[in-house]
């Protein structure tokens, strides 16, 4: 099969408390397929592994088709160097929590790896973490790099052409406002943090993407959010989406541009084609109002 294909069925993972799903093609071959028979033809089944409760981060290697890492919810992360055949858990001797937000390979150096803790997916059942941890030796081994009163990050993207400078979207203290929320970027590799873009201390960073063809534009998108023991919140003035074309230095809110919805927005994902870089999707928690 194709391995861009591979790479696009290994992002099609469910959450589930058993581990992994991957979708696969019930034909075989080399050939590429169309995308309406591929769907078509697509058949789930687990790959593991059977520990750590649900699935939230997930990332591949692209020069390594082969390899792959995840994070669960209380497992840790776990390391996959067959297709996802077989894993090894290698955070627990480093990691102080096993609760996992987010990972990312640094595309110009894939012995970097950077992963946040605390899990986004804020239910009334969940972990918080205590920042972000960094290998340089393909996850062998981890130092811990900060930013551990975020609590939870939601993700993480590296420049493509600089393994040392790196966005972290992070959404804050579930229960309480805090201001250690928003998007963060570091030039050193995690040595130092500047915090780049913060609404208030009730709206954090759910989601951040990059141009594929341009590091200096990317697109974070903010929830305000919060647990009580009794109740959820989700969604508020606070919620929105935001660019900046200058790597973080100035953002400008497109929250209402043409064609989104109006009114108060939830939780939103974001998606640039890779193809086209002018595409871009965006998965919107709101009362369309068109």
């Amino acid at each position: 099969m194709n391995k861009n294909i591979v790479h696009g069925l290994l992002r099609m993972l469910a959450t589930v408390c058993t581990g992994l799903l991957i979708a696969l093609p019930a034909f075989a071959g080399t050939e590429t397929v169309p995308a309406t028979q591929l769907s078509s033809a697509l058949h789930w089944r687990s790959i593991g592994p059977y520990v750590g409760g649900r699935v939230i981060a997930v990332t591949g290697v692209a020069q390594q088709p082969n390899l792959y890492y995840m994070g669960s919810t209380g497992g840790g992360v776990w390391k996959s160097q067959n297709y996802g055949a077989s894993w090894e858990n290698i955070s627990d001797k480093f990691f102080d929590t096993s609760n996992i937000g987010a990972i990312a390979v640094a595309p110009s150096n894939s012995k970097v790896i950077y992963v946040g803790t605390g899990e986004s997916d804020i239910r009334n059942t969940l972990l918080t973490g205590d920042g972000l941890y960094k290998s340089t030796d393909s996850g062998k081994t981890w130092s811990k790099i900060g930013l551990a009163d975020t609590h939870i990050v939601s993700r993480i993207v590296v420049d493509p052409n600089n393994a040392d400078i790196v966005y972290v979207a992070a959404m804050g203290h579930v229960w309480a406002p805090n201001p250690e929320r928003g998007v963060y970027k570091s030039t050193d590799g995690g040595k130092t943090w500047k915090k780049i873009l913060f609404l208030n201390d009730q709206t954090g960073a759910i989601d951040l993407v990059m141009d594929p063809h341009d590091p200096q534009i990317l697109y974070a998108a903010l929830w305000q959010a919060h647990r009580t023991h009794w109740g959820f919140s989700s969604g508020g003035p606070g919620s929105g989406i935001y660019e900046t074309r200058d790597g973080g230095s100035s953002w400008t809110n497109i929250t209402h541009n043409q064609g989104l919805p109006s009114g108060i927005f939830g939780r939103v994902g974001l998606a640039i084609a890779p193809s086209d870089p002018n595409v871009m999707y965006a998965i919107v928690q709101a009362k369309y109002q068109g």
